[in-house]
């Protein structure tokens, strides 16, 4: 007869699972979504996931329990090939699902919304099962997760209305507000080809600086700073200050960025910023 310690471990199996199952579920929705409010609650919701199913891998240790052989390789799958899966599902998706492309990512919000219910019930049992076992540890990490749940079931039920809206307009109206050219496949397709490009600038730039024949204005913008205190922002304060800024001021921030500290999540969100403005 299993002691509630195993069922703890079950149920903790029973979580990373599911978790690991969402990341790649998400995956794909933010492959076939365009850059927008749902996108960003996805986009955000996937990094919450990746972390939910890292703590639960650790707790598990932590009792050691290593995680199961079929969740071991799904974790090991989705970091390899997730991405790569994501994208070929994308697709897929749009054919399977019927319906305009505006239908299918309301159809994905509704899957979704199922999915965190879910999730919510799980934890639930999960942080009372371990608050009757005197595990606190797992309670709170149960409460921690569910709060995430809970937070982005909210969010989806916000988007519901809008993309309703949108799917009157596609197929009542014949108004497609549905843009493939900034879905996550889209920009990751670009995101690419932009890194490419960025290696080839990266070695004439350094040929150029050797031999001292950058122009004036090009040594004038990469010492500048593009944002007050700029060095001292982090990826997070410089990005929630992207969406008053000019064209000009986008492409000042890009050059700054790539020739200082190179992170990616401020070039990745200034790419999206000049996508939606033209």
């Amino acid at each position: 007869m299993p002691t509630t310690n195993d069922k703890i471990v079950q149920y903790l199996h029973e979580a990373e699972a599911m978790e690991l199952g969402l990341v790649r579920t998400l995956q794909a929705h933010v492959a076939m979504t365009p850059a927008g409010p749902y996108r960003t609650q996805l986009d955000r919701h996937l990094r919450e996931t990746r972390g939910h199913a890292d703590r639960i891998a650790r707790r598990l240790r932590e009792l050691d329990h290593g995680p199961s052989f079929l969740s071991a390789g799904v974790g090991v799958a989705e970091r390899a090939v997730g991405q790569l899966v994501a994208l070929g599902k994308a697709p897929l998706d749009i054919v399977a699902r019927g319906g305009s492309p505006e239908e299918k990512l309301l159809k994905n919000a509704k899957d979704e919304c199922a999915s965190e219910a879910l999730e919510i019930a799980t934890y639930d049992a999960l942080e009372q099962l371990a608050r009757q076992a005197d595990d606190t540890a797992t309670a709170r990490l149960a409460a921690a997760n569910r709060a995430d749940e809970e937070r982005m079931l909210a969010a989806l039920r916000e988007q519901l209305p809008q993309l309703t809206a949108a799917v009157v307009g596609a197929e009542v109206h014949g108004d497609s507000s549905y843009d493939p050219a900034t879905t996550g496949a889209g920009q990751a397709i670009r995101k690419t080809q932009r890194a490419a490009g960025e290696l080839a600038q990266d070695a004439v730039h350094g040929a150029r600086s050797a031999t001292g024949t950058l122009s004036d204005t090009q040594q004038r913008e990469e010492r500048r700073s593009p944002l007050s205190r700029y060095d001292e922002l982090t990826v997070d304060e410089v990005t929630d200050q992207l969406d008053d800024l000019t064209p000009a001021q986008l492409r000042h921030v890009a050059t700054y960025e790539r020739a200082h500290k190179r992170r990616r999540g401020v070039l990745d969100a200034v790419e999206q910023h000049q996508v939606a403005v033209g």
